[in-house]
């Protein structure tokens, strides 16, 4: 049984959210006993364009403060996304965090300048024999995932977990957790440019009149839909055990490494960060919470919001945890001490 320690939110500026979340990092590493060395990068979430709710830059500092004072150098660590928008390419991505505010401290994109850049970790699961992992965490042992509890459409929730799986996969890792690893092509929308072809390290997609892609050689990097000019290639949403595909990309994400994990469950939206858009809150504010367990976190942040509203909310979410459990990520069983 692992250990999550937690602060209630009382006042919820970004200010004293930072002086929560350091606080919490320095008791926790004093009670395990974990020595932080050399470069330690903070995963984070910098929100997509127009969304209002994400964890603010701020809330970061009194992690980044922590991990100074330790003598660490220190950086913000991210990977692109999947779907077409703010974040799908280095540039813009680095963009748009400056925007928002993640100025404390470099930034590495993990995957590249379009996600092509990868490691194959395996893991040899149920779903997945390996996982495409951003190859800049290869040079990391330790690391501070923090994320944000919030809802989400298709994981029910995320948390820790989803910040594993979904966070550190490369575009085509991103791709194989959303079910069909083979984009398809719009020949509506297709403008034959050819940049598709160009970029297809593999040969698998062809131009008789629009692009064609084989699925027979296609190997699911997605860096076709990255130069789509027209976004005339998609991704297939269809996801298939998605939440079960997200545990065992959690499980690769962390494999072999010594991470903390410290969760703000504030600004509890309906959906994720990566909606680029304003939403309302439809919870209140419970916490920030530390653990050296992914699965234990989010299964204390779920139960915290449980007791908090009245009645369950994501719990479709907790998919994640029961298939986390079974293949060894984490536990469901833990104690929860308030700070």
């Amino acid at each position: 049984m692992n250990t999550v320690y937690m602060k209630r939110i009382t006042d919820p500026s970004p200010e004293s959210l930072s002086r929560m979340a350091g606080e919490l990092l320095a008791h926790l590493c004093k009670e395990k006993a974990i020595e932080f060395k050399g470069h330690i990068p903070i995963k984070v979430h910098f929100g997509e364009k127009g969304n209002k709710t994400f964890v603010p830059a701020v809330s970061y500092n009194g992690v980044i403060d922590y991990l100074k004072q330790n003598g660490n150098e220190v950086s913000f660590i991210e990977t692109n996304v999947l779907y077409r928008g703010h974040r799908t390419t280095k540039d813009n991505h680095l963009a748009l965090a400056k925007e928002h505010g993640f100025t404390q401290v470099p930034i590495i994109i993990a995957d590249g300048d379009r996600g092509e850049a990868y490691s194959e970790i395996a893991i040899d699961k149920e779903y997945f024999s390996t996982c495409k992992i951003g190859s800049a965490f290869d040079e990391f042992n330790q690391m501070v995932v923090c994320s944000h509890f919030k809802g989400h459409g298709m994981a029910g929730f995320g948390g820790a977990v989803k910040q594993l799986a979904m966070g550190f996969a490369s575009r085509g890792g991103k791709m194989a957790q959303h079910a069909k690893m083979v984009p398809t092509v719009s020949s509506k929308n297709c403008v034959s440019c050819g940049l598709c072809i160009e970029k297809c390290d593999v040969n698998a997609i062809a131009m008789p009149d629009k692009a064609v892609i084989d699925d027979t050689k296609c190997v699911g990097c997605a860096g076709c839909i990255a130069v789509c000019p027209v976004g005339a290639i998609r991704n297939d949403w269809s996801a298939d055990n998605f939440k079960a595909k997200v545990a065992e990309y959690a499980y690769a994400a962390q494999l072999g490494k010594e991470f903390v994990y410290i969760t703000y469950a504030m600004n509890i939206t309906a959906e994720c960060d990566c909606m680029g858009s304003e939403m309302e809150p439809i919870a209140s504010d419970i916490g920030v919470f530390a653990s050296t367990d992914a699965v234990a976190i989010d299964q204390a942040c779920y139960d915290m919001l449980r007791e908090n509203h009245g009645h369950a909310l994501f719990e479709d979410g907790l998919m994640q945890l029961e298939h986390g459990e079974k293949i060894g990520l984490g536990s469901r069983e833990y104690e929860l001490i308030g700070l």
